[in-house]
């Protein structure tokens, strides 16, 4: 009898660690927001690599860009649901540190996508777009095709001291060469061609709003930086109420498939294209390979990007709409 109920309980032990052993990782993404449609786009390849690979994905994300308080409650939320890896694109590059140790401390991966934090090395990896190259090639494409024409530029920007905003910001002043702080930089560089500088947040009416406040500063800009496509988009708005849209280069970052669109119908010039998809999916997988053998992944990994332009010019490496479109965000 008691060799039956040791049989019975080993039977039952066997079939709990089976189960336990089949539990899917869990693996959490928070991006800055849910709204604006890079970070849609995140989520939506960070489920598709989940599913495939029989994980289960927890998301999250700031009410706005720069919510860091919403990015610290997601990560609270996603240690005490079981996450052992979190995927996250900070809003407050410095603010979130406290809360990505406390993670880190309890045995959480946390990956970086697209934004890093500040330091950098506070998360275990980054898998992102080289956002200094991104700027630079905007910058290029931005200096020929104003053809040897004195620059009146408007600058777009995200938030004072975010990394993404001072790579993008600086790297485009280095491709239209001019003087340009590096990439490892944070300040925001100034020259004299600038002549008005705004936060658009990243936002398609706040992009809208800092274009109107330039205008009227100067209302002769023939150049406008975007720091992404929504604020393009809310610049070209208030270009064309004032009628200016005909006589102004719009260049941007992202590459995201409305964005390319634009492109095409010329409201952008030129724009960085970058791969939000390929960003998640790495992410993804990499949570995955810890769950099941311990394996971190660490550094820094170039996601990659390339200028999408409608009218390629002499000198600027560049692609053409079709391709834009064939790879927006990242899909095959």
């Amino acid at each position: 009898m008691q060799l039956k109920h040791t049989a019975v309980l080993a039977a039952l032990l066997a079939s709990a660690g089976a189960a336990m052993a089949a539990d899917p990782p869990v693996i959490g993404l928070i991006t800055k927001t849910e709204t604006n449609p890079f970070f849609v786009k995140m989520k939506e390849g960070a489920a598709e690599a989940a599913k495939a690979s029989g994980a289960k994905l927890l998301s999250g994300a700031g009410k706005t860009d720069g919510d860091n308080a919403g990015q610290v409650t997601a990560i609270e939320n996603m240690m005490a649901a079981g996450a052992k890896t979190i995927l996250i694109t900070p809003s407050d590059s410095k603010a979130i540190i406290p809360a990505i140790k406390k993670a880190q401390a309890k045995g959480v991966m946390v990956i970086a996508l697209d934004s890093p934090t500040d330091p950098a090395d506070a998360t275990d990896a980054l898998f992102a777009t080289d956002n200094y190259k991104a700027g630079v090639l905007i910058g290029q494409y931005a200096k020929a095709a104003l053809a040897g024409k004195p620059a009146k530029i408007a600058m777009l920007d995200l938030f004072p001291g975010h990394p993404v905003g001072a790579q993008r910001h600086n790297g485009f002043l280095k491709g239209f060469g001019l003087a340009a702080p590096d990439a490892k930089s944070n300040e925001l560089g100034k020259a004299a061609e600038v002549v008005c500088m705004a936060d658009s947040f990243g936002d398609r009416a706040k992009g809208q709003t800092a274009m109107e406040n330039c205008l009227q500063k100067n209302p002769d800009i023939n150049l406008v930086y975007t720091i992404n496509e929504p604020a393009a988009a809310g610049a070209f708005t208030a270009l064309k109420s004032a009628g200016k849209e005909k006589n102004v280069v719009i260049v941007s970052v992202d590459g995201g498939c409305e964005g390319v669109k634009n492109v095409g119908a010329g409201v952008i010039a030129a724009t960085s294209q970058q791969y939000p998809l390929k960003m998640a999916s790495m992410g993804v997988e990499a949570g995955v390979a810890y769950a099941k053998n311990g394996t971190k992944v660490s550094g820094y990994t170039d996601t990659g990007v390339t200028l999408i332009a409608a009218k390629p010019l002499a000198g600027v490496d560049s692609k053409d709409v079709k391709t834009g479109t064939d790879l927006c965000w990242g899909k095959k």
